[in-house]
């Protein structure tokens, strides 16, 4: 104890006076159930990317189209409210090679992040996603990918009825 506390005198508390009813306490169970709301904007790219569908959104003033879409252009701060639906086809526009995991676990065969720009949508608005069906050592910048569905019966409304994105061949 410090010269600090020393003005203050008191009581240790143990575990046996806990335990034997010496002092009154309460314990209780945390409940931490809560909730969230998308919003309108991703709330509506949820619904479509269940149904198989990306969807961006379109600004009349600054003529951009944004992917996930956005309730208000983030350049010229004017209301967004056309949304448009999008190809689910794209070009990697930056990737990274991860021979660990999330929880910080190697593994042997690296996963493949990469930063998907849309077809339809403006340069440099895309999502990150994982890269999949593909030798890590082709994988490049420029590559030209579609995504890789769950089926329909296992879509939830998230970004992982998205498997991956796979690389396609241009024709």
């Amino acid at each position: 104890m410090t010269s600090k506390f020393k003005d203050f005198p008191g009581t240790p508390l143990s575990e046996e006076d806990f335990s034997n009813g010496n002092i009154l306490f309460n314990h209780d169970q945390l409940q931490g159930n809560f909730a969230w709301d998308t919003g309108v904007a991703i709330g509506s790219y949820l619904a479509a990317i269940k149904e198989g569908v990306i969807l961006g959104s379109y600004c009349q003033t600054c003529r951009k189209t944004v992917v996930p879409p956005r309730k208000v252009c983030e350049l010229c701060y004017r209301p967004m409210e056309k949304y448009v639906y999008l190809q689910d086809t794209g070009t990697v526009n930056t990737f990274s090679l991860c021979y660990v995991t999330w929880d910080v676990q190697r593994i042997k065969d690296p996963e493949i992040p990469a930063v998907i720009e849309f077809d339809g949508a403006s340069p440099l608005h895309g999502i990150m996603h994982l890269l999949g069906e593909v030798d890590p050592s082709s994988v490049h910048i420029g590559m030209r990918v579609q995504a890789v569905w769950k089926p329909n019966a296992e879509r939830r409304g998230a970004i992982t009825d998205i498997l991956y994105f796979k690389p396609v061949e241009e024709s």
